[in-house]
């Protein structure tokens, strides 16, 4: 079951959800801070400002999680890279580009915008803290140097952390950059840095583990075990991410390599314009079973209908409208030649709203290519891996 996210405001123009997951590590990291670090470092306080103060880190740290994010996402817009939304979540946040970078020099600058803004948030708190303690001493802002030296490391450590060489974490983008400018290929320059997040990924995990075990067997204490269920979780995650960068990345270049000659529909089974709906229904869509032919009028594509035209009009009607009249008229990039690459012609799909076009050969039409077919090729393609 998928879980539900809910949008909390659009800083840049750009959508914020928050995801389901996000209360649980919410809860997690405030229990954690008001049943164990801020009574160390405050005791002789109560429950009620434990928690509230553990409340109030956790949204500032996830506020900081947030500020990384639109680092990322200014830099992108700059490049005119359409941002759709950014979401908080168990892992931290995450936010979602509409394409790749145009440059290594572009994917290098976003990549490396939200560790400069975590680094700077981190600087700035403890600079601050460490001015206030100068100044007014620990009297009466003892809470508030605790809370701002937490931010603070917090922020230093989590720009750190995003600088380790792995794709997907922002040092291997950084990585990628230059894999990308060194050898003018964008996907294997992915797949080597995925390559590098795999072996950081294993590395952390094991790590982890290896802490986690001292500490149960009690060669380490343990309050070691916590930061090693931490690392071997994080480690986990960045395998994993990792993992699916490598089997995207072989994906996209089945679907760079194939044309879309190679893999559409070589049937065509075209409509006249001057069909009934009726008609076309017992002749066409029901016999078939396709979603959507295209209309000929003369040898030529005049449009294509879909199953979706003839549902929005009353069934009463049906034997007296005419597909000319619900058709989508032919337009540019309805129709694509068949030595494009099935990559240019999904996005030619995407970018439309459609899930079908008509391959050409000059003038004539030779096929039909859908994204069930295309999903279909993928599957054949994953099976012989």
């Amino acid at each position: 079951m998928q879980l539900p996210d809910w949008e909390i405001g659009r800083p840049l123009g750009i959508p914020v959800r928050v995801h389901a997951s996000w209360f649980f590590v919410f809860l997690f990291m405030s229990w954690t801070l008001a049943t164990g670090y801020l009574p160390e470092a405050l005791p002789g306080l109560s429950g009620e400002r434990y928690w509230g103060m553990a409340a109030a880190a956790a949204l500032l740290l996830f506020l900081s999680v947030l500020l990384h994010e639109l680092g990322h996402s200014y830099v992108a817009q700059r490049y005119r890279i359409p941002i759709s939304q950014i979401t908080l979540f168990i892992f931290g946040g995450i936010a979602h580009m509409g394409k790749e970078p145009p440059s290594p020099r572009a994917e290098f600058l976003i990549a490396i915008a939200g560790p400069i803004v975590s680094l700077l948030l981190g600087a700035s708190c403890l600079a601050l803290v460490f001015l206030i303690d100068t100044i007014a001493g620990p009297s009466g802002t003892q809470g508030f140097l605790v809370l701002g030296g937490l931010l603070g490391i917090v922020n230093v450590q989590l720009g750190i952390f995003n600088l380790i060489p792995g794709f997907p974490l922002d040092g291997g983008r950084v990585l990628r950059a230059g894999l990308w400018a060194w050898t003018s290929n964008f996907h294997r320059a992915t797949g080597q840095a995925s390559t590098v997040g795999l072996g950081f990924g294993l590395l952390l995990g094991l790590v982890g583990t290896g802490v986690l075990a001292a500490s149960i067997a009690g060669t380490l204490d343990e309050s070691w075990s916590g930061n090693g269920g931490w690392l071997l979780f994080i480690g986990a995650f960045l395998f994993g991410a990792a993992w699916s960068a490598r089997r995207q990345v072989g994906f996209r270049l089945k679907l760079e390599t194939a044309t879309v000659g190679d893999v559409m529909m070589k049937s065509v089974v075209s409509v006249p314009p001057q069909l009934s709906l009726q008609a076309a229904v017992d002749e066409y869509f029901v016999p078939h079973g396709a979603g959507g032919f295209p209309v000929l009028e003369d040898g030529a594509v005049i449009g294509i209908i879909i199953v979706e035209d003839v549902q929005a009009v009353p069934q009463a009607l049906w034997p007296w409208r005419q597909v000319r009249a619900v058709m989508h008229p032919a337009e540019p990039g309805g129709a694509v030649p068949s030595h494009w690459s099935v990559k240019q012609a999904l996005e030619a799909m995407l970018q439309r709203g459609w899930d079908r076009l008509v391959v050409m050969e000059g003038d004539k039409p030779v096929g039909v290519l859908t994204r069930a077919v295309v999903a279909r090729f993928l599957q054949l393609k994953r099976s012989e891996d």
